[in-house]
């Protein structure tokens, strides 16, 4: 059962891999991507593709740092010893826990 799972996975990787193999094959025309000021940039098609998906990716990294940061201060954090997180017991009581609002 296990060899059969892990041939399905290969399989759906080759069939991915293959696909987008016929997806550039199938784009290697030259188009123009035009920038502001009349700056352009002549590529093929499926590199613009590729280059749009990096800078993608990219944002979206950066956009998470600020949480993973905040994640990894939180998980830092040193606990307080048992002794010190509790103020100390005192000889003398000091009156019932609840207060009738009297």
């Amino acid at each position: 059962m296990k060899n059969i799972f892990w041939v399905l996975k290969w399989l759906l990787k080759a069939g991915i891999f293959f696909t987008l193999f016929a997806f550039a094959l199938n784009n290697q025309q030259d188009i123009t991507v035009h920038f502001f000021f009349g700056n352009q940039w002549q590529a093929p098609q499926v590199l613009v593709v590729l280059t749009a998906f990096a800078i993608g990716v990219v944002v979206g990294v950066l956009g998470m740092v600020p949480w993973w940061w905040q994640q990894r201060q939180a998980s830092h954090v040193v606990p307080m010893p048992a002794a010190a997180a509790s103020p100390p017991a005192s000889p003398v009581a000091a009156g019932p826990a609840y207060a009738d609002g009297i």
